[in-house]
């Protein structure tokens, strides 16, 4: 009969999770329990149990008893998606990034907001924040992919599908709205799953090893016993360096890394140009609504410019446009910069409008150049004017008529009075005069010239009782 064995059972689990794993402190917790009621002999020793806990438990499980979820997830096996063809799918991630760098005399961590395509890995759009990022980096990024401009084109276009996670930033109502504008849905990833976005989460692991780890102020860096953990805010890159930095990775990961996973080792810009799948690009002017807001006010230009949030907004295109009513459209969380829209026809962009108490030595010079510039042309236009209305003439040295400079030839004359003659009266007519209708059969009509008796003939026998009685010819007048 074989004998029962020692199996790792529900309670057991408990422990192991309270304590962490270890099996030494879960021995002894059972050691106590059985001393209390009486039954020490039945538990096992810490040799039996630590088999148990090998045979019973997957090493998955052990790890994740001792250190969670996150070491648990790296004994999993996981499925590969179907190969998919380029702008099928995105995927977007916030990524920490493990280096202080200064701003404003201040150490910070940036955070990366970012877009990789899934079949090719090219990574369509970047947007940087020295802080936590909100709503307007996810706009950003997105916007620079489905454009196609900066240092990301040729890659981007508009994507079937944009895969996130479920942070409120990448859900948030504005983000969605903008996504929705051009049919192209958002996939809501459960929450801690982030083997199922594993394109953007190799993207981040990538990053730190190939990149960051080299960097100033890597706060990841092992350091020796005794040293300071803080390097001064002096030593570390600014932020703007840093950014610089980090879009030179960018380029070079799409333009020149071979990346694991693409057929013949290709490089992301390759596989791009590779696949035949037809690009669908968004017309800049829908591209001006995207990732903007409107607070839905209608206002006007002053001679201040546009008021917003108490403060003036002024550009060069404003000049001779007081009264114009516009309506404005920003980005959230940035006030440095609006977009002003026609009120009476929202699609028409007007221009951009920045900060007049921010505004640069560059922009006011640009103000001051515009409003100069309008003023000769209209100076122009006056000299002009008065030049037509002005009849100039020759100078004379004898009592005569002076003659004017300009001499109208005889044939200008004569076009001039054709041209004259050629007034159509009938087009000054009223266009919506009535014509009179026809009088009642009762009323009497003048006779025209066909029904009138003629007049009788002076030499003839019927005019001879009208015109007086002829003398005969021998009759003495």
């Amino acid at each position: 009969m074989p004998r029962d064995r020692f199996t790792v059972t529900q309670h057991v689990r408990q422990l192991l999770a309270l304590w962490g794993g270890n099996v030494a402190a879960v021995h002894r917790e059972l050691t106590a329990e059985a001393e209390r009621d009486g039954q020490a002999t039945r538990v096992p020793s810490l040799a039996t149990m630590q088999r148990a806990v090998v045979r019973d438990l997957s090493a998955g499980e052990r790890a994740g008893l001792k250190g969670g979820e996150g070491a648990r997830r790296r004994f999993d096996v996981y499925g590969m998606r179907p190969p998919v063809h380029r702008n099928a799918c995105w995927e977007g991630d916030h990524k920490r990034i493990p280096v202080r760098v200064e701003l404003d005399g201040m150490s910070v961590c940036p955070w990366v907001t970012w877009f990789v395509d899934v079949a090719t890995k090219v990574i369509t759009g970047v947007a940087v924040t020295p802080h936590q990022p909100a709503r307007d980096a996810v706009l950003v990024a997105l916007r620079a992919g489905i454009s196609r401009t900066g240092p990301y084109g040729p890659f981007g276009g508009l994507p079937s599908l944009v895969r996130v996670d479920r942070g409120k930033e990448f859900l948030c109502r504005a983000v969605i709205r903008a996504l929705g504008a051009f049919a192209v849905p958002v996939d809501d990833l459960p929450a801690y799953t982030p083997y199922r976005k594993g394109t953007v989460e190799a993207l981040n692991g990538a990053l730190e090893e190939m990149l960051l780890v080299s960097l100033p102020g890597y706060t990841r860096r092992a350091r020796p016993a005794g040293a300071h953990q803080g390097d001064p805010v002096d030593a570390l890159m600014p932020f703007a360096d840093f950014v610089r930095v980090l879009l030179d990775w960018v380029a070079w990961w799409n333009t020149e890394h071979h990346p694991a996973g693409l057929e013949k080792g290709w490089t992301p810009r390759k596989a791009w140009e590779a696949d035949p799948t037809p690009l669908e690009d968004v017309p800049e002017e829908q591209l001006a609504f995207f990732a903007l807001e409107d607070d839905g006010r209608i206002r006007k230009i002053t001679t201040n410019g546009v008021t917003w949030r108490r403060r003036a907004y002024i550009a060069p295109w404003m000049v001779g446009h007081v009264g114009t009513r516009v309506r404005l459209r920003y980005l959230p969380h940035y006030d440095g910069e609006i977009d002003v829209f026609d009120a009476a026809d929202p699609a028409r962009h007007l221009g951009k409008a920045y900060l007049a108490q921010a505004a640069t030595l560059e922009q006011r010079r640009a103000l001051s150049s515009v409003r100069e510039k309008k003023a000769r042309a209209l100076k122009a236009d006056l000299q002009a004017a008065e030049k037509l209305r002005r009849t100039r003439y020759t100078a004379t040295t004898a009592p005569s008529t002076p003659r004017p400079r300009r001499t109208v030839t005889g044939q200008q004359a004569q076009e001039e009075i054709a041209h004259a003659g050629q007034t159509d009266l009938a087009a000054r007519a009223l266009p919506d005069l009535i014509p009179p209708r026809d009088p009642p059969a009762g009323w009497a009509r003048p006779r025209s010239a066909s029904t009138t008796r003629p007049r009788p003939v002076p030499d003839s026998p019927a005019a001879d009782g009208q015109a007086g009685t002829k003398a005969p010819p021998d009759s003495k007048e």
